[in-house]
């Protein structure tokens, strides 16, 4: 099986992550080949007439203003990549890794960024060989591109720095040559090819999205669960009613609840509530046995997740027109026979959409930790025990400490919520004087992924344990698949033991 780029076609998300999680490799066709091929000889056409082209024959960022003889291009092109080759602290994972020079080539492919044929198929055959350059993930403007993290890879790819091979790791050049590879030599603009784009945050981003939104479409089941453990009523989620309000994630939303609760023994007709309540009508004012509506984290989740699932839809769309962009500088456009100057590099799209995936997480932490509180909360919980604690209430303290990790992470999460793509501080003499942060952006919104799903799984085990208490057997045909395979990790807890590794099966096992 391989993964084969072809002129014009639009790359998915999906296919990032699973060619770079199934080891897939990557091949184009000779269209591709013909459009770098052209590319690359529209410059060389400009270098022999004597034009004047940015990281051909001038230095670059803060000495844009020095030419540079184009008999000097290997030693400027290789102390480009070493120049800004300066992130550190922990090296990203095989996968991450992997989708950065994924998503580098899909961008190259293109056929605008000039780099030759040679040094492109040897940037493809470092993908497919497994040697995964070791790439420190802090320290990248996320603006001329993520140079930090592509020099890393372009470093490796030219025989220097360091990767991991067969389970080493080895200096750029070992791992070049236990692949059976020659590493590139670089002439003018190529160095500049490798680094000066986006897509170090599309590749992080795209993998980050892609969890997030499994966990999204996991969530409204989860959510389902919670609302049957709660005796939630399901009249809110007639789909009738939000046809009056045109959100599409709402109604999307109610129809998926609405569908999943259909034939739930333990969420409430609200019908039945009223008939209760109609019968306790008297002449004075007295408190009834149950509300008439629940309170808004049941009632009102159509209008907390759509606004997650419009977010999330845009937040896809984005990544993906980034992924299949040439976002480098300068462009050489065959078609055109011109080079072209611009700001293609620039990742405030992605930083944005990234700041919105993080917005989007937070607001499902918050309605997930508000629900573990309602569990939690005899008062709150339609006659369920205190912190699900059924057996010997005192002596044993019941799930209550679960919800101490639940509380700190949702405020860790809410301090993580302030924007990374309006943080820009200028740099390089204020040549680049206005960042995007995208790269950190997508780095805030994986931890914050982490954070959600940790909320999420303790939901998940206070839902399963409060369906126990109430009586599985009412179950909806929608939610018992969710139960069953949680109940295979955890057991009803009759006992008082750490939840911890409970806690993390969930998240591993059944959100990720």
């Amino acid at each position: 099986m391989t993964f084969t780029l072809t002129a014009g076609r639009r790359v998915s998300l999906e296919e990032i992550e699973s060619a770079v999680r199934n080891s897939i490799p990557v091949a184009v066709d000779d269209d591709v080949r013909k459009r770098v091929r052209r590319s690359r000889e529209t410059l060389v056409s400009f270098v022999d007439a004597g034009r004047v082209v940015y990281g051909v024959n001038t230095s670059m960022g803060g000495f844009v203003d020095r030419l540079v003889p184009v008999s000097m291009a290997q030693e400027l092109q290789e102390n480009l990549i070493n120049a800004v080759a300066t992130n550190v602290g922990a090296h990203l994972d095989d996968h991450t890794v992997r989708a950065i020079m994924l998503s580098r080539i899909v961008s190259l492919a293109r056929g605008n960024s000039a780099i030759s044929e040679e040094n492109f198929d040897k940037l493809i055959a470092v993908y497919n060989s497994g040697v995964v350059p070791c790439v420190p993930e802090k320290g990248s403007l996320g603006t001329s591109g993520d140079l930090g993290p592509l020099a890393s890879i372009a470093l490796v790819c030219a025989g220097q720095w360091k990767a991991r091979f067969d389970g080493e790791t080895l200096s750029g050049a070992e791992a070049l040559s236990r692949a059976g590879l020659k590493p590139m030599k670089l002439s003018f603009k190529e160095g500049l090819a490798l680094i000066n784009g986006t897509s170090g945050m599309v590749g992080l981003g795209s993998l980050v999205y892609q969890r997030a939104r499994r966990l999204l479409d996991v969530y409204l089941r989860v959510s389902a669960l919670s609302i049957e453990g709660l005796r939630g009523m399901t009249k809110p989620f007639d789909p009738r009613v939000h046809q009056l309000k045109p959100h599409l994630g709402q109604r999307e939303v109610a129809a998926k609840l609405w569908e999943l609760l259909a034939d739930s023994g333990l969420a409430r007709n609200e019908q039945d509530t009223e008939d209760v309540l109609a019968s306790e009508m008297g002449t004075i004012v007295k408190k009834g046995s149950e509300p008439i509506e629940d309170a808004y984290s049941i009632r009102c989740t159509p209008q907390i997740l759509g606004p997650v699932l419009d977010s999330m839809n845009t937040i896809a769309g984005t990544l993906a027109d980034e992924l299949n962009s040439s976002n480098d500088n300068p462009l050489v456009l065959p078609d055109e026979d011109d080079v072209f100057h611009n700001g293609h590099f620039h990742g405030q799209y992605v930083a944005m959409a990234m700041d919105h995936l993080v917005i989007a997480l937070a607001t499902l932490t918050n309605l997930s930790n508000r629900r573990v509180d309602r569990f939690m909360d005899a008062s709150n919980s339609n006659g369920l025990p205190p912190f699900l604690c059924r057996e010997e209430p005192g002596l044993r303290l019941g799930l209550m400490g679960g919800q101490f990790m639940t509380a700190s992470v949702t405020a860790e999460t809410r301090a993580l919520a302030v924007p990374m793509s309006i943080q820009s501080l200028t740099t390089t003499a204020d040549f680049q004087d206005i960042v995007s942060f995208g790269f950190v952006a997508a780095r805030k919104a994986r931890e914050v992924l982490t954070n959600a799903t940790y909320v999420v799984a303790f939901e998940l085990l206070c839902a399963c344990q409060a369906v126990d208490i109430r009586g599985v057997e009412g179950l909806s045909s929608g939610t018992r698949e969710l139960y069953e395979r949680t109940r295979a990790l955890v057991p009803y807890l009759d006992r008082d033991i750490t939840v911890t590794d409970y806690v993390e099966a969930i998240a591993r096992e059944i959100l990720s």
